[in-house]
């Protein structure tokens, strides 16, 4: 390396992002991802004895993939070198692996090979690592946001441990934050800003798990804001707020403005207005809130308040939940959004919650009585002895396959539970029920 290539280096050390700049340099500041980097895990035993076999980081972006790599470079005796696969092409990798040769030739030196963003690689540009990876010329480390198993070789995967990373905790961003804000020798430190708890909770919060935006956020509010007469830098929540392009909602997802939000959606709904209910949903998916709560919400309002009068609502609100599951944001948002407009708009009725909730009570508080002899079980043996089944009459055997017989116990015989209302389908089934009874008559 000559003066200029050092300059150069010194140089972009200096005017790196704060992302950047910030990267552990050991396994004790990394923060998160303790389920892979634990003092008694399989990882970090493997990074502190530098007895690494090949492995892919797979998980979000900002959770520390590229991270842990960098920390592995500073901690092994084995060459390092990283490539990312969105430029590189074969004739780099051919470069590395002669290179590796060498070194393990004439030095005994290991080669670590991180590829960032490795699911670019096409099956031929993976296929020609894996002899190498095979006969230990490299140790291979790779980096994915896409799901290993369906992007990466087969052959690679086995002949490498996947480390899945996990999402940031809110709690884990919120310590980056201030480390940041603390570091004078690469952080911001020398600016003696501070930042207000609510400010502090919203950054941590809105970037979803994501280091790189929350550190990328700081650092732009540090900088652009002017200090005050004390020459100290405050990070309000308004400056955070400008700082990630995200406006604040007024939305705790543990306090009133939960409850309240989420009781204004359902009633909403139950009350066949989709515009509101619509504008609710937006809140709530603004702030954050997690679409598998917003969808479980939904299936019980389809299954609450329009039950029978249209059948078809719970299906709908079931699919779109285990849609939102597979798909995630912000595509969600449309399915969520098609499951909210047909339930608030189908017709409603509350007979089925009604039903249940009385028969409930009903078990509750009465003595269980036996099950009338002709509806009990009658296909083993000894069941004739006894009467099971006896006298039972087949409803398809009769005119419009019903027939008239007692199915409650004889204490309940007369009780109602289920009163289907003139609403939608609902009305249809009343009108059967009053058919088929009175013809039966």
């Amino acid at each position: 390396m000559d003066l200029f290539d050092y300059m150069r280096q010194e140089n972009k050390k200096k005017e790196s992002p704060l992302a950047s700049r910030l990267r552990p340099r050991t396994l004790d500041e990394v923060v998160g991802q303790q389920h892979i980097i634990g003092k008694d895990k399989l990882l970090y035993r493997a990074i502190v004895a530098d007895k690494l076999s090949s492995i892919i980081f797979y998980g979000p972006p900002g959770t520390g993939k590229t991270t842990l790599a960098q920390v592995i470079a500073n901690t092994t005796s084995a060459k390092f070198t990283s490539i990312n696969a969105t430029a590189a092409g074969k004739k780099d990798m051919e470069e590395v692996v002669a290179t590796a040769k060498d070194n393990m030739g004439m030095y005994g030196q290991k080669t670590i090979l991180f590829i960032d963003e490795i699911h670019r690689f096409n099956k031929g540009q993976q296929d020609y690592l894996l002899p190498f990876v095979e006969d230990g010329t490299i140790i291979l480390i790779g980096a994915t946001t896409e799901n290993p198993y369906f992007e990466v070789n087969g052959a690679l995967l086995s002949r490498s441990i996947i480390f899945e990373l996990k999402s940031l905790t809110q709690e884990d961003i919120k310590t980056l934050l201030l480390r940041a804000l603390s570091d004078k020798d690469r952080g911001l430190g020398s600016y003696e800003a501070t930042i207000d708890d609510d400010a502090l909770d919203f950054l941590s919060d809105v970037a979803n798990g994501d280091a790189r935006a929350a550190l990328t956020a700081i650092e732009l509010g540090v900088l652009t804001t002017a200090p005050d007469d004390t020459g100290h830098i405050h990070i309000t929540l308004d400056v955070a707020s400008e700082c990630i392009q995200r406006r604040v909602v007024k939305y705790d997802k543990s306090g009133d403005n939960h409850y309240d939000t989420i009781s204004a959606f359902i009633k909403s709904m139950r009350g066949s207005d989709p515009d509101a209910a619509i504008y609710y949903l937006a809140r709530m998916l603004y702030a954050g809130e997690d679409i598998k709560f917003i969808a479980r919400r939904i299936m019980i309002c389809a299954a609450e308040d329009v039950g029978m009068a249209d059948p078809m609502a719970l299906m709908v609100a079931t699919s779109a939940a285990q849609a939102v599951e597979r798909i995630g944001m912000p595509e969600s948002q449309i399915i969520l959004a098609e499951a909210v407009n047909y339930v608030a708009t189908a017709p409603k009725s509350n007979a089925s919650y009604l039903s249940i909730d009385a028969a409930m009570h009903t078990v509750a508080s009465t003595v269980t009585e036996p099950i009338p002899t002709h509806l009990q079980d009658a296909h083993y043996k000894s069941a004739g002895k006894l009467g099971h089944g006896v006298g039972y009459q087949y409803a398809h055997d009769y005119p419009n396959h019903y027939v008239k017989q007692q199915y409650l116990p004889d204490s309940l015989v007369g009780s109602t539970f289920y009163n289907p209302t003139n609403m939608g389908y609902e009305e249809k089934l009343r009108e059967y029920m009053e058919q088929i009874r009175r013809e039966a008559e």
